[in-house]
Order: C-alpha cells, then sequence, then structure tokens
C-alpha cells in the first residue's frame, strides 16, 4: 500500500506488490509444510483400486479383524463413488468397471447390505456392462483368488523367468512396473491358492451366465492379438505338462527374484500391486507370518496407509518423497528460499543410488549408477525424471553453496543421460525397452507393459544437460531435441506420459527447448505457443482432462481450471518467451485469485498419469509447489533486465 506521502508526490504503485504478497503467503505454507529433517512429502492418490485391494488381500490372508479400519476405508470408499453409481479412475471420470468391481466386493467384505441404494446402483452398471468377468486382468486375476475360476486368466507359466534373453516374451523386455508385478504373480498364476476369506463373502450376483471369453480391455494390433490368444490356448491345455523339477526351478528363480528386491519396508519395487503380489506369494509358498521375508512385504505395504483427520483411511499406490522435495526446492528456490530449499537438497543428497546396479544395467552394463528413485526407498529402479530433477536442483543451489553437490551432480548426470535409448529419447526407468509387440498378449490388457521414450522424460534430461553446460550440437543432445522435434504433433502440443497430457509434455518441451538454446521463434516453438494460448479457458487458467489419454486422440480435452495445470502453462509460455503476453498475465491473475487462505491452492482434480487410460494420480502436492513456482519466476522476470529463462524446468 502507498504512503500517503508517495501519492502526493505521484508514486505510482508496483504492479507486482501483490504477487509479492501471493508469494510470501505461498512460500511460507510450503516451508511450514516441510518435514523436520528437510524432506517434503504429500498425499499421492489414486481411484478406488488400491484401498479396495488392501481390504480384499487382509481377508485373503485370513487376518485378524480390524473393523475400525475397515469402516475407514468403507467410508472413503463411499464418498468417491460417482453419480453414475460406479466408481471411476479420476475426478469427474466416466465409469470404469474393474475399479468398481473391486470396490463393490470391498464394500460387501467390510459389511455393506448389498440391497443399499450404493451397492444396487453400483451392481445394476456392472451387469449392465457383462458383469464381472468383462474386468481387466488384473480383476480377473484377484477374482480367481477368491475361488471364481481361472478360466479368465491369461495363461503365464513361471517357466517364463527362465527364458533366455533373445525369448520374445522376456521379463528385461517388459517395463520395471511390469516385471515387479509378475514375478510373483507368476508363482500365484502357477500355484493357484484360494483365499482364507474366512467371513465367506462373495459376489456371485455380479457375474452373468455364461462364461465370457478372454478379451482385452483395450484394442490391440489384430494379428500379435490372435497370435497371442493362440499362444494362450496352447498354454492352457498344456499347463499340466511342465516337468516338476522344472516348475520348482522357475519357482525359486521367482522367489530369489523377488527376495533380492524386497527392498526392506519399502516393498517390493516400491509400489502397491508388487508388495501385495510378494505378500500373497510368500503365503501361497507357505511361509508364515513372521518370516523375516514375508513379514518386512508386509509391514510395507502398512506404510502407505493415510489416516485422515475426518476418519477416513485410504491405501496410497506408493509414495513420492523424492519427487516432491526435489520439486519443492526447485519452487523455493525460485521464490527466494534458499534456506528451506537447502534442507530439503541435503535430504536427497544421500538417497543418491551409487553402489547398486539395479535392472537397467541390462540394457547399459557399462553405465555406473548414480540415479534417484521417487520413493523413500527404491535401489533397484532410481528413475531418470527423478534424477534430472534432483541435479538441476542441486545445480541452481551452487552459487550458494558452492561445490557441496558437485559429485552427486556429475554422478546423476553421468547415469542418466548414459540411458539413452537407440532412437535419441529417454524413457522413465530403461533404455530401448520397445517390444511393442508385448502390449498385445492377452496379460497385457491395460497396453501399458513398457517404457519407452516420452517427451516428458526426454525433455527434462535436455534440461538437465543444457543447464549443466551440454553443447547443443554434441551426439546425445542433437539427438533427443531431434527426438522432441519428431513428436511434435501437428498443432503444437507434446503428449505428456507422466503428467496429465499435452499441457505437461509441452510444458516440459518448452522448458527443454529454451535451455537447449531453441530459437523462440522458430515454427516448433511458435506452434507450441500458439496452441498452449488457444485452450487457455475464458477465466485465465489452463485445465485439461484425463479424457485426454482416450484413444481417439483429440489432443486436448477441455477442464475447468486448475492449479497445476495453469502453473504449468504459464511456465511452458514464459520459457517461450511469452512473460509480457496477455495470456500469461490472465493465468498469473487466476493464481493470484485462486490462493487459498492458508496460502496454497486447493485442487481436486487428477493430473499425474500412472497408466494412461488405465491408472492415475491425484498428486497432493502439486497444487502446493507448481503454483509458487510459476509466479516467482513470473516476478523474477518481470523484475529482471533479462527476459530468457535461465533454469532448467
Amino acid at each position: 500500500m502507498l504512503r500517503v506521502e508517495d501519492q502526493a508526490e505521484g508514486f505510482a504503485p508496483d504492479p507486482l506488490d501483490g504477487i509479492d504478497h501471493a508469494i510470501a503467503r505461498a512460500r511460507g505454507a510450503l516451508a511450514a509444510a516441510q518435514r523436520p529433517d528437510g524432506h517434503w512429502v504429500f498425499e499421492l492418490e489414486a481411484d478406488a483400486t488400491i484401498p479396495s485391494e488392501y481390504i480384499l488381500l487382509r481377508h485373503y490372508l485370513g487376518e485378524p479383524d480390524d473393523l475400525a479400519l475397515e469402516a475407514a476405508i468403507g467410508r472413503y470408499l463411499r464418498r468417491i463413488q460417482a453419480p453414475h453409481g460406479g466408481w471411476s479412475l479420476y475426478q469427474d471420470g466416466g465409469f470404469d468397471i474393474s475399479a468398481t468391481v473391486k470396490a463393490y466386493f470391498a464394500l460387501k467384505m467390510i459389511g455393506d447390505d448389498v440391497d443399499a441404494p450404493h451397492m444396487a446402483r453400483a451392481r445394476g452398471e456392472i451387469l449392465k456392462r457383462g458383469g464381472a468377468g468383462a474386468a481387466n486382468v488384473f480383476t480377473r486375476i484377484q477374482l480367481a483368488l477368491f475361488g471364481y475360476g481361472w478360466a479368465g486368466v491369461p495363461e503365464i507359466p513361471p517357466e517364463l523367468i527362465l527364458a533366455p534373453r533373445w525369448f520374445p516374451i522376456h521379463l528385461s523386455k517388459m517395463s520395471y512396473w511390469a516385471r515387479t508385478v509378475i514375478v510373483p504373480l507368476l508363482v500365484l498364476c502357477a500355484l493357484r491358492p484360494v483365499a482364507r476369506n474366512r467371513r465367506g463373502v462373495r459376489v456371485d450376483e455380479l457375474f452373468l451366465p455364461g462364461r465370457r471369453p478372454l478379451q482385452r480391455a483395450l484394442p490391440g494390433k489384430r494379428l500379435w492379438t490372435a497370435g497371442f490368444a493362440a499362444l494362450d490356448v496352447v498354454l492352457k491345455r498344456g499347463r499340466r505338462l511342465w516337468p516338476a523339477p522344472l516348475r520348482r526351478r522357475a519357482i525359486d528363480a521367482c522367489v530369489g527374484f523377488v527376495v533380492e528386491r524386497l527392498n526392506g519396508e519399502d516393498g517390493l519395487g516400491a509400489i502397491y500391486p508388487a508388495m501385495a503380489n510378494s505378500v500373497m506369494m510368500f503365503d501361497a509358498l507357505g511361509y508364515p507370518p513372521e518370516h523375516p521375508h514375508r513379514a518386512i512385504a508386509r509391514a510395507s505395504l502398512e506404510k502407505l496407509l493415510v489416516r485422515r483427520t475426518d476418519g477416513e483411511v485410504y491405501c496410497q499406490p506408493c509414495v513420492s518423497p523424492v519427487w516432491d522435495t526435489a520439486l519443492a526446492a526447485h519452487a523455493m528456490l525460485e521464490a527466494g528460499d534458499e534456506e528451506s530449499a537447502t534442507r530439503g537438497l541435503d535430504w536427497l543428497a544421500p538417497r543418491q543410488i551409487l553402489d547398486v546396479t539395479g535392472d537397467w544395467a541390462v540394457q547399459k552394463p557399462d553405465v555406473r549408477p548414480g540415479g534417484w528413485a521417487f520413493q523413500y526407498g527404491n535401489d533397484h529402479y532410481p528413475d531418470l525424471d527423478d534424477t534430472a530433477v534432483v541435479v538441476m536442483a542441486m545445480d541452481r543451489a551452487r552459487p550458494r553453496l558452492g561445490d557441496r553437490y558437485d559429485e552427486r551432480i556429475d554422478r546423476g548426470v553421468e547415469w542418466t543421460a548414459g540411458l539413452q535409448s537407440k532412437d535419441g529419447g529417454y524413457a522413465a526407468f530403461d533404455a530401448d525397452n520397445m517390444a511393442y509387440y508385448l502390449n498385445d498378449i492377452p496379460f497385457a490388457d491395460h497396453g501399458a507393459l513398457l517404457d519407452p521414450p516420452t517427451a516428458d522424460v526426454t525433455a527434462r534430461v535436455v534440461s538437465m544437460l543444457a543447464q549443466l553446460g551440454e553443447a547443443a550440437n554434441s551426439p546425445r543432445m542433437a539427438e533427443a531435441v531431434e527426438w522432441l522435434r519428431r513428436d511434435q504433433h501437428p498443432e503444437g502440443s507434446w503428449w505428456g506420459r507422466w503428467g496429465v497430457n499435452y499441457i505437461y509434455g509441452t510444458w516440459s518441451v518448452l522448458c527443454a527447448l529454451n535451455m537447449a538454446g531453441v530459437d523462440p521463434a522458430s515454427a516448433m516453438v511458435r506452434r507450441a505457443v500458439r496452441w498452449l494460448i488457444a485452450i487457455q479457458n475464458a477465466d485465465g487458467g489452463w485445465g485439461e482432462s484425463a479424457d485426454s489419454y482416450a484413444l481417439t486422440r483429440k489432443a486436448h480435452e477441455p477442464a475447468p481450471s486448475n492449479a497445476s495445470q495453469t502453473a504449468w502453462a504459464l511456465l511452458g509460455l514464459m520459457a517461450a518467451g511469452e512473460v509480457d503476453h496477455p495470456a500469461v498475465t490472465r493465468g498469473v491473475a487466476w493464481l493470484e485469485r485462486h490462493q487459498a487462505e492458508d496460502g496454497l491452492w486447493g485442487q481436486e482434480h487428477y493430473t499425474g498419469g500412472g497408466f494412461p487410460r488405465v491408472f492415475y494420480l491425484r498428486y497432493h502436492g502439486y497444487p502446493k509447489y507448481f503454483p509458487l513456482w510459476a509466479l516467482a519466476r513470473y516476478r523474477n522476470l518481470k523484475r529482471g533486465n533479462e527476459r530468457r529463462v535461465g533454469f532448467g524446468m
């Protein structure tokens, strides 16, 4: 506010004063959310599937009743039931039969009356769509474990783990998440155990008469799909013909794989499906609850539970402390809170994985480890996205901290850049994970068995290399930028694999192109800028629905404005040199108007990607640090003499 004497002397107010205030409030609130040891971690929410599976797991194992816990999870599941009567994969999404079957089963297990209105509506919608037999493979496996037969489950013999690497279907050709989920499932599908289910709860009412043929949830290529379906028939008929010693050897190899990667209380792969499958595998093999392997695997699942103050409980698919901390550190550095950012970076530093050679080394055996994982611990599976973001944050702190992180940065760059795929792009966890025909096997009906290069991860690595001074004409930089050029869609956007969706991908790439020195006036950048401006909502913000991942590509599916996607669009436009564009001014004003009393931003919409079309994530941290980051960058650019963004994100 101007003083009276200033007004009298003709002083004009600084138009950025209001933004300074918004930034100060957000920075203080984010600092208050920092844990005492320096890290940030926020809830990571998926859909009804994971909490439902957690309930079913307890009853599969026949564990003692915890009625209070079940009641709390039941409250959560009932609250998120959608108006259409079933459960969706994301906020305001359509009916999903697999999520609905699991939620219905879990609620019935908890004790909900099948004639209660919410149960009757869900059941009616399931039957309308073909019954429980129309659910995806993972749901059918869950039902088979509760006694509903294996005819509708693809045959996956455990001998697969013994196949040579040249074999067309090999674990090394699959993504990290597929490997960790499938290996314990190989044992379960071979032994075919039956849940203890001491309450005797069944869901016969969800099945229509007759056997439903095995079919994919997503369409595949006709030739591959037909071929793999024929192979499934052969494997089913020959199931009992596998030599017993070979089967025993295969099961032992599966157990060895799991035990080597058990990962303490962070769990196999540090993701719920793999962790739960490992517990059921140990149980099926006769390991008692107190056996160290089974006990620690079971304990890992409890760490995923979120107990809310409103009396609800749900189970997260995993946790995101490294990702949250690295991104929050960037926001704090942008906002000028170097002390909080440094505490976060000091927490991150010792979590670099320097002495474990993970599965990524199958493709890149000559690369030294040096990455960071997404979770608290996941040494076999660091990822390039987290590593690049951590490295960039540490590099940004150099002016204040000197060489404190130099060795960490060097090893992170060495590992990340070393995992470039042959086509020039970068994937999340592996190099050259592009055996696309595997997405057509019956087991992979979700279409997400692989980890190929994507625009968002490739962009993050380009940003990191450029920020660290890599020459634009170096072979790996030139190949990566050319990969991004080829991947741009005609209207100007890029598809985002790990965030929803085209806004996320386009933000990521525009930042990379800025850092790589691509001319902002180039056709590639101009197309992207025009596209981002064209999809801005009338209220000044940006929003995009996860419906944009539909098989029929629309490039952008409008949605109400939200904080994280508005921040991404703003960061992308500013990276392209558009800080003075009216669209940026309107977007900044949207963020100012929607800042909550606590200094942060609320957001119900899911803007994180798990598996496009089948699994999405609501990062509770995204509306907390991305808007702060965007506002602080806007202020810094407007007040600075240099309008070119000098950071990789």
